[in-house]
């Protein structure tokens, strides 16, 4: 099982990074993926999920208007969108492959995650 998280760098408050999580067609399976994030000293928190038929997202509040999932299945590679950047959106981004089909918010119900890709946006 393999989810390799890649695009995050260092942006000023205001610009826009787009994160790339691929892996195989067998480890995203039918399944919701969903991006994460940690910040130094903080709890490592949900930020947006997106359904398998890419049909439902979910977005933490503090990225919605902002932030925006979407998934390409051919490519096994799930996106996120991230626009008008703030400086505490400083984290280190993990995707990670759900249980089931749904776009859920909840870290216990994601079963393989990925190694992360550090965000840092500078004010």
């Amino acid at each position: 099982v393999q989810l390799q998280a890649s695009g995050g760098g260092l942006v000023q408050a205001g610009g826009s990074l787009r994160l790339s999580c691929a892996a195989s067609k067998r480890t995203f399976g039918n399944n919701a993926v969903g991006w994460f994030r940690q910040a130094p000293g903080k709890e490592r928190e949900f930020v947006a999920s997106i359904s398998w038929s890419g049909g439902r997202t979910a977005y933490v509040d503090s990225v919605k208007d902002r932030f925006s999932i979407s998934r390409d299945n051919a490519k096994n590679t799930v996106y996120l969108q991230m626009n008008n950047l703030k400086p505490e959106d400083t984290a280190v981004y993990y995707c990670a492959v759900a249980r089931g089909l749904g776009a859920t918010t909840f870290q216990s119900e994601y079963r393989y995650w990925g190694q992360g890709t550090l965000v840092t946006v500078s004010s």
